[in-house]
């Protein structure tokens, strides 16, 4: 870049332009929004038959497209800030060697070069001519120390400081040019197909350009106040509220993924940032599930008997290849399911009471994600559900429907008030019973993050007499539950529900931080978990198998449903024996059938089971 179009550039129009960018990105998630909340749900509850289907079908696609625009509209602003920020910089060197030098008698000249008057050194008879000189951009000890030299010889003092100012004005251009040549591929880059589809590859592009330009526009993001690094819910809010529109939508844009994890932020942000992470890791998956059916081997070899060694004409049988492809094959449908069935609840639901929210997400190993039915931040009722053992991201669908089912019932139960029911998997879970359940590690890591979770509920709820908070712990959930309500004295819950309990973690209800009276659980008589047994103690002590033969230890401590816990029981269904309809633990999956469901919603809403 030289001279004269640094000084004349206007840094101002590409923040402009960003600002415009910004704008259509709003205007595309609120038509994204209004699809979504009023006129597909609209349909839903009004329409059915295949013309409706097609035209949901339809309306879906319509919204993709405006999520990818204003995820895009998003990443194109930050870019444009960015550049505006570097250009600011340069001219801003510019603009100051310009005046300095102008304040010490020289000229700027309009290819950058500095004219210098006529000087006098002391001592000497006669002044010397001025002249002009050009600057060398980047100098170094070397080049420094001899044009210190050269200006120490030259007879005219003025040489010297207007080389001082030549050099600031190159340097100033160099930062200029090196500015303009890295955003440019960048900003051209920034464009899309010119179809009206988004594919999976659009969403991989758009996590490429993310990533491109985050690194790029390092030094404009670096003026926006960086996150609290405690992660208490409270700082967070503080920090959020505290940074304005144009930083918001940077941070949205550029870290998706650690502002939909930031407990104590709006649910509306956080399902956005988080969202755009679905998107995106969605669309990585297909790319890769796309290009992995493109390399399926031959299927079939001919069958060679194993006691002729000849082959046995017309049977067929899979090869080796094939076999390991198919398995692969396989693994990556699974690794999306999880994903697919979170969008299945975005893509079906029928009024703004039963709207989901994606308050947490990551696609990666087994997956975590948090998604509350209803708005939390609006809800007079918040009932957090932890599964427990198997669960993971592939297999949530299970879970997000007894969400569902808790949000309906307990709405059902007290209209006059909102209710928001949410799956917290936010944590690794056991996957196995007899090995990973039986240990605490589990549990340890998800206590201190679930009570962030808590504590952010709280902090983002609107309602000026607060939420009325419960956990409902699953299985192993109730550990995590318990683990966490007796590390946090003042964990802003009200109730605490334990189902299929292998134990909390501690021996009385009183334990957990909260009146005993609120403490709920109970297990069906048919559930395998009653025969869990405690864990195994010294082999030398006379004490060490006493608990196996009494009536109220289990895996993980005191059975909640045992009166030495001191909690209150509820009646839930026997439920069905081990091994009906070839299921090892049926009853263990049956706490949301119609009765054990009406009980927890009771307490949910403030009642009683």
């Amino acid at each position: 870049m030289d001279y004269a179009s640094l000084k004349a550039l206007k840094p101002s129009e590409f923040e402009d332009a960003a600002d415009g960018y910004r704008s259509m990105g709003s205007m595309a998630q609120a038509a994204k929004d209004h699809i979504e909340s009023a006129v597909a749900t609209g349909m839903r509850k009004a329409l059915r038959g295949e013309a409706a289907d097609a035209a949901h079908k339809q309306l879906q696609a319509l919204s993709k497209n405006f999520h990818y625009t204003q995820t895009e509209c998003g990443v194109i602003s930050t870019a444009l800030n960015g550049l505006a920020y570097d250009m600011a910089a340069a001219q801003r060197k510019l603009t100051a060697a310009i005046e300095d030098a102008q304040a010490d008698g020289c000229t700027v000249n309009a290819d950058g070069s500095v004219s210098f008057p006529p000087g006098q050194k002391q001592g000497e008879e006669k002044s010397a001519d001025g002249g002009k000189v050009s600057g060398n951009a980047g100098g170094g000890e070397t080049s420094d120390a001899l044009e210190r030299q050269a200006a120490n010889i030259h007879p005219n003092p003025n040489y010297g400081k207007a080389m001082g100012y030549a050099n600031r004005i190159a340097d100033a251009l160099k930062e200029a040019t090196e500015a303009d040549a890295k955003w440019a591929p960048k900003v051209r880059a920034l464009k899309a197909d010119d179809d009206l589809t988004v594919s999976a590859r659009d969403w991989t592009d758009v996590a490429s350009d993310t990533g491109s330009v985050r690194e790029a526009a390092d030094a404009y993001l670096h003026t926006i106040k960086a996150p609290p690094k405690n992660d208490w819910p409270q700082d967070n809010a503080n920090w959020w509220n505290g940074l304005s529109e144009e930083q918001r939508e940077a941070y949205i844009s550029m870290y998706p993924a650690s502002i939909g994890a930031l407990d104590g932020l709006p649910s509306d942000v956080r399902d956005d940032a988080n969202r755009m992470v679905l998107a995106e890791q969605r669309g990585a998956r297909q790319v890769e599930y796309d290009a992995w059916l493109k390399k399926e081997p031959e299927q079939y070899r001919p069958y060679i008997s194993p006691v002729t060694g000849r082959e046995v004409k017309g049977a067929m049988v899979p090869t080796e290849a094939w076999k390991e492809w198919n398995e692969k094959k396989k693994q990556l449908e699974n690794g999306y399911k999880g994903m697919d069935d979170i969008q299945k609840r975005f893509d079906g639901y029928t009024s703004e009471s039963n709207r989901p929210y994606l308050l947490g997400f990551d696609g990666n190993n087994m997956g975590r994600a948090i998604v509350s039915i209803g708005n939390p931040d609006t809800a007079d009722n918040v009932v957090t559900y932890v599964p427990g053992t198997f669960a993971k991201l592939e297999s949530i669908n299970g879970d997000l429907t007894r969400a569902q089912l808790l949000q309906a019932q307990a709405e059902a139960t007290d209209g006059s008030r909102k209710t928001a029911s949410i799956v917290w998997l936010g944590y690794d879970a056991p996957q196995g019973i007899a090995t990973d359940a039986t240990e605490t590690k589990w549990a340890d890591q998800a206590k201190e993050p679930l009570g962030n979770f808590v504590q952010g509920i709280q902090e983002a709820n609107h309602r000026d007499s607060g939420v009325h908070q419960t956990l409902l712990g699953h299985s192993y959930g109730s550990l995590v539950v318990g683990e966490t309500m007796s590390m946090h004295v003042d964990l802003p819950v009200e109730n605490a529900i334990m189902v299929g309990s292998p134990g909390v973690g501690v021996d009385h209800a009183k334990d957990l931080n909260i009146p005993p009276d609120h403490v709920f659980a109970g297990t069906a008589q048919n559930d395998l978990i009653n025969a869990a047994p405690p864990p195994a103690r010294d082999p030398l002590s006379p004490k060490a198998y006493w608990e196996l033969f009494d009536d109220h230890s289990i895996v993980h401590g005191t059975d909640p449903t045992s009166d030495d816990f001191g909690g209150q029981v509820f009646d839930v269904p026997n439920g069905k024996l081990p091994g009906t309809d070839w299921e090892m633990m049926p009853a263990h999956s049956q706490y949301w059938d119609d009765k054990p469901l009406r009980s927890m919603a009771n307490i949910v809403t403030g009642g009683r089971p």
